[in-house]
């Protein structure tokens, strides 16, 4: 394992001081830099640093960070973030490893640690033959049955709220921050109560369905599982720009092409009930299109029994695509996804999968999970720990050493340090009218927007001196 580890931003919540703990107890020397007062609540120790400059300045400042310090490896959870994808940058300059973590691809009982990036960026092999030699017995031997893991989402709720207010309430120690997401402890308290009320009125509303579609409609409909709005993975790694496009497109779909005794049920995923709502949305699209007795937007349902009773997954990139090949529905994936391969997921276009969705290849659906529990799967929690793992943060720390061993690139293709490239992005139009300066990495929507408020109230402020 590295000697000298940096941790950038990790798991809202206390996970990477924990990790710093497990890592310090194995021989490491661990810095963190902290980019905003949330990062600092959770970790703060004589190896951390805040760094309060602009996101322009970043680059530059963590290179000399890593030079100085020696670090020869970064963790880091959430590779899309633009401080995230600078240092990679920094970092591959630098020939230094970069480790991302994420949450598993295998859930509820794994969370993921890939080298170089998970999801879109990762360097799971796409191909089948690649998975020949992992067959149940190897993976037995390297891995055993995960343990189950603890509830977690009122820890991950908590750690949410104290994050933001502590943020907010460190905001003028940190006047350049921009977050990847909107970045307000009151607006985020008001979407998790909004959140809590859905939760139960849904239960309440849907409370019958579930057993019409498991009972009338079993393998007669089709299940369209959305992501979070704001997911990097539909910004990044997927052939529509957002989760409202995502239906428009399987709703007109799925009306021209899809047999006229089936459903399409559109599922609203639980970490966005307070953020978005598409009743409005979909009510349109199903008049617009002539299928509204025909398509049922729901939200609380049991995800594994719906898997259980569908003909079809259609999705963009999501893990879920994993369930259901698990739970044997065929699936029909619209972006990049790490299990996107044929015997996996349908090939052809989607106005064939609605009606012959396909079968799956058992086979190597069980090779490649195993080869994702003996390659990047670790068993554990971000949030809460798990009582049978006595490691300081709850998951398996000896599986999470032996992924970074094993991960090492051959010695043929570590490449030696070299000088950092200039990046350059294009300046978006709103970036230009106000004479922003952009930074040598790109930026979300929400993150422009930051940045270009940021730019405002400068202006502002040095209009009044």
């Amino acid at each position: 394992m590295a000697s000298n580890v940096l941790l950038l931003q990790g798991p809202m919540g206390p996970f990477f001081r924990r990790l710093a703990k497990d890592l310090r107890e194995s021989g490491s020397i661990v810095h963190k830099i902290n980019l905003n007062a949330g990062d600092h609540f959770f970790f703060d120790d004589e190896n951390s640093a805040d760094y309060t400059g602009t996101i322009e300045s970043w680059p530059n400042y963590l290179k000399q960070h890593l030079i100085d310090r020696k670090v020869d490896a970064i963790y880091l959870f959430g590779d899309e973030r633009s401080y995230h994808r600078a240092a990679h940058k920094v970092a591959q300059a630098l020939a230094i490893d970069v480790y991302v973590f994420e949450e598993g691809y295998l859930r509820p009982h794994y969370i993921t640690l890939e080298k170089d990036g998970v999801n879109g960026r990762s360097s799971i092999p796409r191909t089948p033959e690649a998975y020949e030699g992992f067959d149940k017995q190897s993976a037995k031997q390297a891995v055993p049955p995960p343990v189950s893991t603890p509830y977690s989402f009122c820890h991950m709720a908590g750690f949410a709220t104290l994050y933001y207010l502590a943020g907010w309430l460190g905001s003028k120690k940190f006047p350049h921050y921009v977050h990847h997401r909107p970045f307000g402890p009151f607006t985020e308290m008001g979407i998790w109560l909004r959140a809590a009320f859905r939760k139960y009125y849904y239960r309440i509303r849907e409370r019958h369905v579930l057993q019409k579609l498991t009972s009338q409609h079993s393998k007669q409909f089709f299940l369209a599982p959305l992501q979070v709005h704001n997911d990097a993975q539909i910004k990044t790694w997927s052939s529509v720009p957002s989760a409202a496009a995502f239906i428009r497109r399987i709703v007109s779909s799925f009306s021209k092409h899809a047999p006229e005794d089936s459903l399409l049920v559109i599922k609203h995923h639980p970490l966005d009930r307070g953020y978005s709502d598409y009743t409005r949305l979909i009510n349109k699209l199903a008049c617009k299109f002539n299928c509204k007795e025909r398509v049922i937007y729901v939200h609380d349902l049991h995800l594994p029994t719906l898997l259980n009773h569908a003909k079809g997954t259609v999705l963009l990139n999501s893990t879920v695509g994993i369930s259901s090949i698990l739970h044997g529905t065929p699936v029909k994936t619209s972006g990049h996804a790490v299990y996107n391969m044929e015997g996996m997921t349908f090939q052809g276009k989607m106005m064939e999968f609605w009606k012959t969705p396909g079968e799956i290849d058992h086979k190597l659906n069980q090779r490649f999970r195993n080869y994702l529990i003996t390659k990047n799967q670790i068993n554990g929690n971000f949030y809460r720990r798990t009582p049978n793992f006595k490691s300081h943060t709850g998951i398996d720390i000896q599986h999470l050493s032996k992924l970074i061993q094993t991960s090492s690139e051959a010695p043929q293709a570590k490449k030696a340090a070299r000088t950092i490239p200039t990046l350059t992005i294009t300046a978006s139009p709103a970036a230009v009218t106000n004479n922003i300066q952009p930074p040598p990495f790109g930026l979300t929507p929400v993150e422009t927007g930051a940045l270009l408020q940021q730019a405002n109230h400068g202006q502002a402020t040095a209009r009044k001196l």
